[in-house]
């Protein structure tokens, strides 16, 4: 941290039981705020260091949301269109989805958009996609999970949810981690897109020791025998991240 990042920071000021003024004053409540934002920002800022110099170092192709070429290892996202004015995801298993897309990785980070879904529609804005998938996890352990998204998101595994990351914001990443056993598990993540133009969704993984990266279901495949599959299961879920705008 510099010297000038340093002075940024405000101070505030401990008394002790026998002074003046003992109890927090309210100008003391809002240094402590402010000294929050400032941690809070600081910590974001370095995980979306982290997930930018993974797609740098990964050399990701053009960003899109999935094609209609079917890929039985990939995510199946289901389009929607939702009403004008939608603060939030859905409940989309009471709807009927426009049209299907598939994809090994969400990678769609902050752009404008504008194309619409070949195939399917040209919406643009106020729409919604349910991605929904499996994944083989081979060595057990503690997993961090970040989802990036412009609008709201949520990720869920084995229908437990993970990270909430829902509302009409801009461009915000919240991480999570957990433990998941060895054996095949499911996964979802909801997406919807608000107003016009913005959007955004990427969804990075970090395995235990080691740096994060775009989660990739062809990075987790299960294996060749299905007499050796078995059902994985997640425990201990902890947020460890909130992002800002």
């Amino acid at each position: 941290m510099s010297r000038a990042r340093k002075q940024a920071v405000p101070q505030c000021e401990l008394r002790s039981p026998g002074q003046a003024e003992a109890y927090p004053t309210w100008d003391d409540f809002r240094i402590l705020t402010s000294a929050i934002r400032v941690y809070r920002g600081m910590r974001f800022a370095k995980l979306m260091l982290a997930l930018a110099s993974v797609a740098v170092a990964q050399d990701q192709p053009a960003y899109t949301f999935g094609t209609t070429v079917v890929e039985l290892s990939a995510l199946e996202g289901r389009v929607y269109f939702l009403k004008a004015g939608t603060q939030k995801l859905p409940n989309f298993s009471h709807m009927r989805p426009a049209g299907a897309i598939y994809t090994t990785m969400l990678n769609v980070w902050p752009q404008q958009f504008s194309e619409g879904f070949p195939n399917i529609s040209d919406r643009f804005e106020w729409f919604g996609i349910a991605y929904s998938g499996r994944f083989w996890i081979e060595d057990g352990g503690d997993y961090r999970f970040s989802l990036l998204s412009d609008d709201g998101a949520k990720l869920k595994i084995d229908d437990r949810l993970v990270i909430d990351n829902d509302g009409v914001h801009g461009a915000i990443a919240t991480s999570a981690a957990a433990t998941l056993s060895r054996g095949m598990h499911r996964i979802t993540v909801d997406y919807f897109q608000g107003p016009r133009f913005t959007v955004a969704l990427v969804l990075a993984v970090a395995h235990p020791g080691s740096p994060w990266r775009l989660f990739n279901t062809s990075e987790f495949k299960p294996p060749s025998d299905p007499t050796q599959w078995e059902e994985g299961k997640i425990s201990a879920i902890k947020p460890q991240t909130i992002g800002i705008k």
